[in-house]
């Protein structure tokens, strides 16, 4: 029996010929993830181990990123805890504030992801690494902290949903109204502890940066794990920002599949997602059909849509003009590198004209932290990953999910609109 792309590369890091859905494995990990709300929690579990120091500094990454800088005294004490462990330990990849960002940004930039590889982070949205054709997944603090003393983590070999896609998007359509369309049509259980593997000639049409959100709203379908092939696109990633060798596995002719999935991309349209659950898509003529949804605040940012292409489209909406009077718009870069193309390419100018306000690199809003959090009963427009009830602040906020096109053409117009609306 053939195995598909996840499962080749847990075989393979588990020490077997082959795997299959269902079995128990304990594998080697290239990489351990931690941030400033969940590492405390893994480096408090890890001292009642006992054990002497971690399994490797060199593979091991820590990333001050939802509270940084520091908002208050908590969460200066949670990153205190995190830099004192990593000064301790001798951790290579600790990112201070100054050389930090957004985790599932950064690891890639820095080139700590490579194909094949196997990677647990205390963070949902660890799965963004599928991208680049690794098994990455959300754990929990206490496997992190096994993580980070043995190097292993065990796992039930996920089965897959194979998802194939043909053709290339419309204008203003983008790698996340791919995964809201998919998220709309199978819903937020639909690919539960399943590998979302994504093929087909439509993926050589996707930026890096589309497979990145493409991947990292896996979890919100239910996902153990989101992955695509290595290709020329991915090579070409690699060769800018890492140095390490990588491993590339493809699926077999036979491998099984739970469900086979067809996706014309040039069928896809602007889709938003509706509070309160990610499933809950509307494409735009259907909202537009609907009747206006006026808003109060726009996030453009996060792990799902801060890179360096989503800061362009949304400076290209905004370039000239002014968001809607009462609007807040809020931009941010997810990491230093990005904040700095933007400074260098003029983004930030279009951005600050346009009447909209630029943060440090942080995860902030997207979790309800700090720089943009709700009062009951506004509603915001954002390129983040979950609209949960009291997910952006007060319970009786709401949040709609959408790209950073549509995000950017709202905060113009002052309700759900797309770039066509302009």
């Amino acid at each position: 029996m053939g195995m598909t792309m996840t499962q080749k590369i847990l075989a393979r890091a588990a020490g077997l010929d082959s795997v299959k859905a269902g079995d128990l494995i304990m594998a080697k990990l290239d990489l351990v993830l931690g941030n400033d709300i969940t590492s405390p929690v893994a480096i408090h579990e890890i001292e009642k181990m006992k054990v002497e120091g971690v399994f490797d500094k060199d593979k091991i990454a820590l990333v001050p990123d939802h509270f940084v800088p520091n908002k208050d005294i908590k969460s200066a004490e949670h990153c205190k805890c995190v830099r004192e462990f990593a000064r301790r330990n001798e951790i290579t990849n600790y990112f201070e504030v100054g050389e930090m960002g957004i985790e599932h940004a950064l690891l890639p930039e820095k080139g700590l992801t490579v194909p094949g590889d196997v990677i647990i982070g205390a963070d949902s949205h660890t799965c963004t690494y599928g991208a680049l054709g690794a098994f990455s997944t959300g754990v929990g603090s206490t496997d992190m902290a096994a993580g980070m003393a043995t190097g292993q983590a065990w796992f039930k070999v996920p089965s897959a949903i194979k998802f194939n896609l043909t053709g290339q998007f419309s204008k203003d359509v983008s790698g996340k109204d791919l995964i809201l369309h998919i998220i709309g049509m199978i819903g937020v259980d639909g690919a539960l502890y399943k590998s979302m593997e994504f093929t087909g000639p439509g993926v050589a049409s996707l930026s890096m940066d589309d497979r990145f959100t493409v991947a990292n709203m896996a979890i919100e379908a239910g996902g153990k794990n989101g992955i695509f092939p290595v290709d020329d696109k991915t090579v070409e990633y690699l060769k800018e920002h890492a140095t390490r060798e990588y491993h590339v596995f493809e699926a077999d002719a036979d491998a099984e599949y739970d469900q086979v999935i067809d996706i014309d991309l040039s069928e896809l349209k602007p889709t938003i997602s509706f509070p309160h659950l990610p499933e809950n898509t509307h494409t735009i003529d259907q909202i537009h059909a609907e009747g206006d949804v006026k808003i109060d605040q726009v996030v453009i940012g996060s792990c799902t849509n801060g890179r360096i292409s989503d800061m362009r489209i949304a400076a290209e909406v905004l370039k000239g003009r002014h968001i809607a009077k009462g609007i807040r718009a809020i931009v941010l870069p997810a990491t230093q590198a990005v904040y700095m193309q933007c400074l260098e390419e003029g983004l930030l100018k279009i951005f600050i004209e346009s009447g909209c306000v630029v943060s440090t690199p942080t995860c902030g809003p997207c979790l309800g932290g700090y720089m943009g959090v709700m009062a009951a009963g506004e509603r915001c427009v954002s390129t983040t990953n979950r609209n949960f009830v009291g997910r952006m602040g007060h319970v009786d906020s709401e949040v709609y999910l959408a790209s950073p096109a549509v995000a950017a053409a709202s905060a113009i117009k002052g309700y759900i609109a797309c770039p066509a609306d302009l």
